[in-house]
């Protein structure tokens, strides 16, 4: 154990000045792209969040309490918020280096270097949305339930408040630890020595806490005890670019009085457009008030009435939502009306330096960016399900083989939960496939740690 626990204080003393130069690179690293931007970066969906604490009402797929933890960030102009994105990926890529016996200084910082050159790591952590957490979970939960023992009490206590509060702030980040947390249970038989029963029942506790946390801040801000509304409308939508709502709308027109029939030869052809387009058919309707119960009802109905089609579709969206790793959807200024908006109305305080922000000034290109980042994530996707499958071959259960276990079936919960729910975005596979670059540098140096004789010998 002597090379996993923290260093004492006069260990901690006698480190030589270049260690402190890496613990203040690291955060620097990690946020290159906000500080080159000048202000945090911001997304299209970022205003829908920022709104809560202002319009004290629920909207689909926006988190009240991610909304909460940006609002405390305000008076910092959100320099704050990124801080505590930055440590607490300095915080878990540390911590899961030393439980593999692998923590040096040096090694972290060249890990964060690759990370931040070659994936999507930086641009999450400057970046004012929920993102960051989705990785970052992943890895605090395999932490927490599989190494569990290798850490202090203390250290168990953040990696579970953290685990809950990524689960909060998106529901496909919460639905996807919860498979997770399901899988565990269905593989323990199987794997009783490396799976303890009660660090996966606290694996499993911190998806309850993260609920629990949702309806309390839904409550708090709107006062209802409700979930955050927007399930059936996200599914709808996704059917409709399908084509399914409209070979529903054409079977049942006839002899079904629904809102839509007379739009049904104008329907728009992507979910997006139909949702969030000014000019569509949906704001005609009156939104979500005036559509949800309709949509409600066609979605649940169409799925059983098409139930191949539904299967197809949704394991074609689950593949294609595998690929779908680019960074910087949705981060040009021409597609954040709405967050500008919200800005204006709630934050003008701010307004002259987000004006003056790189972002807003030019077009934000990720073009020669993704040159790098989605070949590195395609590869590093391909090798985990590799390492995976010989793995599997070989009988072998060892801590390497698990965290690629834990990443791979993240990868497949995500792009399940995203492409059946919502279709296919860059954004949903981005925002996770880093882990998969940092797992198999993970395995890589582990690997070749084993391989070397023991300094004893």
């Amino acid at each position: 154990m002597a090379d996993i626990t923290t260093p004492s204080l006069p260990d901690r003393a006698a480190n030589p000045p270049w260690v402190w130069v890496i613990a203040a690179a690291i955060p620097l690293m990690l946020l290159t792209p906000a500080l080159w931007n000048g202000y945090p970066l911001l997304q299209s969906d970022t205003g829908g969040y920022l709104a809560r604490w202002y319009e004290r009402y629920l909207v689909p797929s926006r988190s009240t309490v991610f909304g909460l933890y940006l609002h405390y960030g305000e008076h910092s102009y959100f320099w704050f918020n990124l801080a505590i994105q930055a440590l607490a990926t300095i915080w878990i890529l540390q911590l899961t280096l030393r439980v593999f016996g692998l923590a040096k200084p040096r090694r972290l910082f060249g890990l964060s270097l690759v990370l931040t050159l070659t994936t999507a790591l930086p641009w999450l952590t400057s970046m004012l949305l929920t993102d960051i957490f989705a990785g970052l979970s992943v890895l605090s939960l395999f932490l927490l339930v599989l190494h569990g023992d290798k850490v202090s009490g203390i250290e168990k206590a953040a990696l579970f408040l953290f685990t809950a509060f990524s689960a909060a702030t998106h529901s496909a980040t919460m639905a996807m630890l919860l498979g997770l947390c399901c899988l565990g249970w269905i593989a323990r038989p199987l794997l009783r020595e490396r799976i303890s029963a009660s660090h996966l029942m606290q694996g499993t506790l911190t998806i309850a806490a993260g609920a629990f946390m949702l309806l309390s801040a839904n409550f708090a801000l709107s006062g209802q005890v409700a979930w955050t509304p927007g399930g059936y409308s996200i599914v709808f939508a996704r059917m409709l670019q399908d084509g399914i709502v409209t070979r529903y709308l054409n079977d049942h027109c006839p002899t079904q009085h629904f809102k839509l029939c007379p739009y049904r030869d104008a329907l728009p052809e992507t979910a997006d457009d139909f949702l969030w387009s000014r000019e569509s058919v949906f704001n005609k309707l009156g939104r979500f008030r005036g559509m949800n119960d309709e949509m409600g009802y066609i979605a649940t109905h169409a799925l059983t009435e098409y139930p191949l089609w539904q299967a197809e579709e949704a394991l074609l969206a689950t593949g294609e939502q595998m690929l779908e790793v680019a960074t910087g959807e949705n981060t040009d200024h021409s597609t954040m009306m709405h967050t500008y908006g919200v800005f204006r109305e709630f934050l003008q305080r701010q307004l002259k330096v987000v004006d003056a922000a790189r972002q807003q000034k030019s077009f934000l290109t990720f073009g020669p960016i993704n040159l790098i980042h989605v070949p590195v994530a395609l590869i590093s996707t391909a090798l985990v399900f590799a390492m995976l499958m010989a793995a599997l071959f070989r009988r072998r259960a060892d801590d390497v083989t698990l965290l690629v276990a834990t990443v791979a079936l993240a990868l497949l919960g995500n792009a399940a939960v995203c492409g059946i729910i919502s279709g296919a975005h860059d954004r949903y596979g981005s925002r996770l496939v880093w882990i998969t670059t940092f797992a198999i540098m993970i395995a890589v140096l582990k690997r070749r740690k084993d391989r070397e004789p023991s300094r004893a010998a």
